[in-house]
């Protein structure tokens, strides 16, 4: 497994290169066909977010779905054991899930209708403040709304269809609280999250996307 270290706004040290690599060398004994394994390490300069100063993401690539977890801290190194456990416990869950596939029963779409529990959401900003999409799949961009302080990061991905029960697999993997696919069988745009404990939502777009 290639294990790939960079730094965004910040310089990675030879001692900290070697730590990562022989730290997350273990990620092989629960995904032995991981081909790849990317850490990004982000440096924060605002001085009000000392606590959260260094943000390390570790992106899984291999045959199968991408496995995320990410994690700050005040130092790189506590930042690092905060998502190198992340991982591990989403690559036991795979484990496990696969070991006994029915312990997680699939949601039923009827379920959980559009718009009981969400809000809807209305686009307020000007047409200057608008960002343009990334065109490169897994990489991300980040822009400035006008003059305000905020910041919108994108990130396009590769859309395959897919069940939902498989969204539901991909979406623990990631750690995400949301999942966005393509069903394999209509061909809609839907999202899978989180509700309750155990139970989940789905919402669906009324159009099909044609290839």
């Amino acid at each position: 497994m290639e294990i790939v270290v960079v730094g965004r706004n910040t310089e990675i040290s030879d001692r900290f290169r070697d730590h990562v690599e022989e730290k997350l060398e273990k990620v092989e004994q629960l995904a032995p066909l991981a081909q790849r394994l990317d850490v990004e390490l982000n440096h924060e300069k605002n001085p009000r977010l000392a606590d959260r100063a260094e943000r390390i993401e570790l992106t899984l690539r291999g045959k199968g779905p991408v496995v995320r977890a990410e994690a700050s801290a005040s130092d790189r190194y506590g930042a690092l054991d905060l998502a190198y456990a992340k991982l591990m416990e989403r690559l036991r869950r795979a484990r496990d899930r696969r070991k006994n596939h029915h312990r997680y029963p699939v949601p039923n779409p009827e379920d959980f209708p559009v718009g009981l529990d969400e809000t809807p959401l209305t686009p307020s900003e000007p047409e200057q403040d608008k960002v343009e999409a990334p065109t490169e799949p897994g990489v991300a961009v980040e822009s400035q709304l006008g003059d305000s302080p905020v910041i919108v990061r994108q990130k396009l991905h590769e859309a395959t269809p897919m069940t939902i029960d498989q969204a539901l697999y991909e979406m623990e993997l990631v750690g995400h609280p949301f999942f966005l696919f393509i069903d394999e069988e209509t061909k809609q745009p839907c999202v899978v999250y989180h509700r309750h404990g155990w139970t989940y939502g789905v919402l669906r777009l009324d159009t099909t996307v044609t290839s």
